[in-house]
């Protein structure tokens, strides 16, 4: 999602009436940034393949959540300008040395328990976490992954509809009521376009309160594909074009990256014009035995393939 948006903010560069909207809206992306870094030309994303780790985070307040509920590595390659994209199952078992045992969404929170126990401040151990779990899953895929990118719910909420909506095919009816943290799903079956509320609800949806209707985190996993598939091909449109304002707001607001400022603006001036046709969306699958999903090792291994080939190109 990160990727796809900075894509996005990436077309508000060309177009010097948002040039100001713009910087502002790098500047906040960019304040996990470390300001001391500097990248050598060859080094840069402008002429070297980058891994990113992706996540989606749930912050309501309801909830006081810190799991990465969506997880994604994205492989890009600035000769083809193309990406291959993996998603993580949030309930993944991960058996890695050196690592305990846990579900894939659970590490962040216990990187950061463990950073602030070592003596960092919120922030800082917020930023090394992301540093720790970038180098676990590093370790996993067995790829360098070099920078991570953060959204929010509401930012994939909002950007869906500075975009006027997003067409998907709703594979099952979604009735599901949660007074506890706020949820309220009530989606039909059936082609149709959704809001950015409804399409956040349509990704996260996992059973229905009659419990006639069940997902998994495969599906949750495909709708992704789906809808950031629709997001990518939106931004290539005319119509795409003419709402980025609103769009360039709510990444501003609701993404943060580890990546230096000019290093961000070189990413996306080199991956402007990037469609769902350029990105191959791989979602990984398993066995779900509780409370884990045992990733399938020949699909494992598929994606870890596909990564290191896409960052070899």
């Amino acid at each position: 999602m990160a990727a796809l948006l900075l894509v996005l903010v990436g077309v508000a560069c060309y177009l010097g009436y948002l040039v100001y909207v713009s910087k502002n809206a790098l500047d906040d992306i960019t304040t996990d940034a470390d300001p001391t870094v500097v990248i050598a030309p060859e080094q840069s994303v402008k002429v070297k393949p980058v891994a990113l780790m992706l996540l989606g985070m749930d912050t309501r307040k309801e909830t006081g959540s810190l799991n990465t509920d969506v997880m994604m590595i994205a492989a890009m390659n600035p000769k083809t300008k193309s990406a291959v994209v993996v998603s993580i199952p949030r309930d993944s078992r991960i058996a890695l040395s050196g690592y305990n045992t846990r579900k894939a969404n659970a590490y962040y929170a216990k990187f950061i328990q463990q950073e602030k126990k070592d003596g960092l401040k919120s922030k800082e151990a917020e930023q090394q976490a992301k540093k720790d779990l970038r180098a676990m899953f590093g370790k996993f895929f067995d790829i360098p992954i070099d920078y991570t990118a953060t959204i929010n719910f509401q930012g994939f909420s909002d950007v869906v509809d500075a975009l006027g909506g997003v067409t998907v095919d709703v594979d099952m009816d979604m009735h599901y009521v949660d007074n506890a943290d706020g949820t309220k799903i009530n989606l039909s079956k059936g082609l149709q376009k959704l809001n950015g509320d409804d399409a956040l609800d349509f990704v996260r949806y996992r059973k229905s309160n009659d419990g006639k209707n069940m997902s998994s985190d495969f599906d949750r996993n495909r709708r992704e594909s789906q809808v950031l598939g629709q997001i990518a091909d939106k931004l290539k449109s005319f119509s795409g074009v003419t709402k980025i304002g609103g769009v360039i707001k709510a990444v501003g607001n609701n993404l943060r990256m580890d990546i230096p400022t000019g290093e961000v603006e070189n990413l996306m001036k080199t991956y402007y014009g990037i469609g769902a046709g350029d990105i191959t969306f791989i979602p990984l699958e398993g066995t779900w035995k509780s409370p884990y999903v045992y990733l399938d090792e020949a699909k494992l291994q598929a994606a870890k393939d596909a990564l290191r080939a896409k960052l070899a190109e």
